[in-house]
């Protein structure tokens, strides 16, 4: 299999990171299931007490990759006569690999530069903590016109007033910015990002693994509590509903295939490039 995450031990940190610098780190099935599979190797491993989790190249991640010909399932894929014409197993199988993180006993932090975009921001967001570069640049356009997000994790990251703010807009900030709203814990110059966050896990791989998987199991116990594993479960009702039954749902992929997906995406954000808003 090609090599598509580069994974390493150190000083209680087990590192992987995104290796498709050529496709921004597109999220293609082969790439999840990489990252879930080290995730696991990283939780089964007394040597590590952190997981981090950055990305090769110019960005963190740019997304699921459109382009993927998606012909190597994720296990949990179902293709059945019975639920193909109905169920989202895209948005299912991306609760499942997502979830990992959120279940994983160690805590896992995101260190994010260059774009996050849609799905690099469902990773970035379920990760335990995220430091990022003050210029990063996060947010999910595709929400403009082609479905709900496939993890929906807005309400559980921002204020309502944000969260209904960048859903409906799909605008991107800067990580400047996201640290201000609370959606990661910190941002930092971009030439500081690589130090900055080192300091930050130093001291927090000392602290007893054991404490930390309690002290994560504890507030992610709240978080349930309140809802949230019902809600991200089910989100792949409302990702069907709008990239498939929506009217007007097959637009993007119309242009896409007449034109190419630059076209699609300059005609999805012309709008908003017009009045000076990120992509």
């Amino acid at each position: 299999m090609e090599e598509l995450i580069l994974y390493s031990v150190a000083d209680g940190v087990g590192r992987i990171t995104l290796n498709r610098p050529e496709k921004r780190n597109a999220l293609s099935l082969a790439l999840r299931r990489q990252i879930v599979d080290a995730l696991q190797e990283a939780e089964r491993d007394d040597a590590v007490t952190i997981v981090l989790i950055d990305g090769a190249g110019s960005s963190f991640c740019s997304g699921y990759d459109l382009a993927d010909p998606r012909t190597d399932k994720p296990a949990g894929w179902l293709e059945s006569e019975h639920f193909d014409s109905w169920t989202d197993q895209f948005a299912r199988s991306v609760f499942r690999d997502w979830m990992t993180i959120w279940d994983l006993l160690k805590p896992v932090v995101a260190k994010v530069h260059g774009y996050c975009l849609a799905g690099g921001t469902e990773l970035m967001s379920m990760c335990d903590i995220a430091f990022v570069a003050d210029d990063a640049v996060i947010g999910y356009p595709p929400m403009r016109n082609m479905s709900s997000p496939d993890t929906p994790y807005f309400p559980w990251k921002l204020p309502m007033a944000q969260a209904k703010y960048l859903m409906l807009t799909g605008n991107s900030v800067t990580g400047q910015e996201a640290a201000r709203m609370g959606w990661v814990a910190k941002s930092f110059p971009p030439d500081e990002l690589e130090e900055q966050v080192q300091r930050e896990l130093r001291p927090l791989a000392q602290i007893d693994p054991a404490l930390l998987a309690a002290n994560k199991g504890v507030l992610n116990q709240a978080y349930e509590l309140m809802g949230l594993r019902t809600h991200l479960r089910s989100a792949w009702q409302w990702h069907q509903l709008s990239s498939r039954y929506r009217p007007r749902a097959g637009e993007f992929g119309e242009i896409a295939r007449r034109d190419g997906l630059r076209a699609a995406i300059e005609r999805r954000d012309e709008a908003f490039r017009r009045e000076g808003f990120r992509p």
